[in-house]
């Protein structure tokens, strides 16, 4: 694997230098001890370069990774309806069931039932609120900038990962050249 995952130990202290889209993104975490102690102490990467999604344990292993679609738009999210998708660091708040949920995407075909999958993964984000991690009625769209701003994956895929993860998982969400750029 290209990505490499290089681990620091600097002063009981655990630093993560991870290369990802090109860039390298440092994580300053706990006591290592202290870490092996949190169930389940993942953080969900995600590089809007790559279109991945990667849920990583404390000790930088990579255990789940998917293909996603993101928003329409290039930059950084600044207001509802922009199209485009937050950079940053956030956490997972709840994990709704969304499997009724309907959507109008205004593309003439009205409401959509499905239009999420099963699960929608809602993140603390300032301002703009109703981001998430969800499924998609359109598979085809994945691996491409498809979204009003969330973060789409295969229906298949999020129900692995919501096996995986737990509130309040941490998500860190990486910008694209071109999204830097736009800027």
């Amino acid at each position: 694997m290209k990505k490499k995952i290089i681990r620091y130990l600097i002063v009981s202290h655990l630093t993560f230098i991870l290369s990802i889209g090109g860039m390298a993104v440092a994580f300053y975490y706990y006591h290592t001890a202290q870490m092996a102690q949190i169930k389940n102490a993942n953080i969900l990467l995600i590089s809007k370069d790559e279109m991945k999604l990667r849920l990583i344990d404390y000790k930088g292993q990579e255990l789940f990774t998917a293909d996603i679609a993101c928003g329409k738009n290039y930059g950084n999210k600044e207001k509802q309806g922009d199209l485009k998708t937050p950079e940053g660091t956030f956490k997972i708040i709840d994990i709704q069931d969304a499997s009724k949920w309907k959507h109008d995407f205004g593309d003439g075909k009205g409401e959509i039932e499905g239009a999420y999958g099963n699960h929608f993964i809602r993140l603390e984000t300032p301002v703009h609120k109703g981001i998430g991690i969800h499924g998609t009625h359109d598979p085809l769209s994945i691996g491409t900038r498809a979204t009003e701003g969330c973060i789409r994956i295969k229906n298949s895929e999020l129900e692995q990962l919501v096996s995986l993860i737990r509130v309040p998982t941490t998500v860190i969400i990486t910008p694209s050249v071109k999204d830097i750029k736009t800027q």
